[in-house]
């Protein structure tokens, strides 16, 4: 798949730009509206990035970038993080991502997402299944929540949003990064993840990407697909896991679920 290829030789490029930025002792800014920290490394990954991939006729969604509503009229789009988990990457937490996702009628098709610090990456597409540093894997076919490694938010825990699930027979291990997230659940590394708090399309498009290749299922709190290029990025939270312990695991989560509100502040929408 061409897209695919494309995606590899983007991610290739975009953890080239990043390497003169060492993890732990960069330089972080504030973005404008209280968004968040960022990068020179982001910026220099985001160009990398847009230089690799875009070509005349598709659209381009990314976090470091001015958003054009011209993508909007694009059936063709390309939704990227360039570098997904900046806080880790500013604390030296080797938790952090560049995450790609290609777009068709408003379905994410295909993806890639690498962590230079762990040296992983994963690519998959809807037609060619997931690959895991080049071998082929599926996520898990585990069909029960006791014994479950489940990855939750850093940010979300610390904010006290987990203390639910605490005390069940499953493990919460708190993560960095969505994207990373979603990837090694695509591999089967981890079972089960879910976020009750919005999150951008540029966080999640990749990883959906990934797990829907790999045969896992991810679903809003609303039980709805994922649809991309949307004129409001901020999605719903989410539900991922294997294929044979979604239902279970959208039942405990689905009491938890609140009507959404009108605005989120920073830190309840980012990780």
């Amino acid at each position: 798949m061409r897209a695919l290829e494309r995606i590899q030789e983007a991610l290739q490029a975009a953890v080239q730009a990043i390497s003169p930025f060492v993890s732990g002792i960069v330089n972080a800014d504030l973005k404008s509206e209280g968004r968040g920290p960022v990068t020179e490394a982001d910026r220099a990954s985001n160009r990398a990035l847009r230089n690799v991939l875009l070509q005349d006729g598709e659209g381009w969604l990314s976090e470091e970038s001015v958003d054009n509503l011209d993508r909007l009229k694009k059936d063709r789009l390309w939704v990227v993080d360039p570098l997904d988990g900046t806080l880790e990457f500013i604390a030296g937490i080797p938790e952090w991502c560049v995450s790609v996702a290609f777009v068709e009628n408003g379905k994410a098709i295909a993806g890639g997402i690498c962590n230079p610090a762990t040296g992983e990456v994963f690519l998959g597409s809807l037609e060619t299944g997931l690959t895991y540093n080049g071998r082929p894997a599926r996520s898990c076919e585990r069909s029960k929540l006791d014994g479950a490694l489940v990855v939750a938010s850093r940010s979300e825990v610390q904010r006290g949003e987990w203390e639910v699930f605490q005390g069940l027979p499953f493990v919460i291990l708190p993560m960095g990064s969505i994207a990373y997230k979603l990837a090694l659940l695509a591999a089967g590394h981890v079972d089960a993840t879910w976020t009750l708090t919005p999150k951008n399309e540029w966080d999640v498009a990749a990883g959906v990407a990934l797990i829907e290749s790999a045969g896992g299922s991810v679903r809003n709190l609303a039980g709805s697909s994922l649809q991309f290029n949307n004129r409001n990025t901020l999605l719903p939270g989410l539900v991922a896991s294997g294929r044979n312990l979604y239902e279970n695991v959208i039942s405990l989560v689905q009491p938890y679920v609140q009507a959404p509100k009108t605005e989120f502040p920073y830190g309840a929408r980012h990780l």
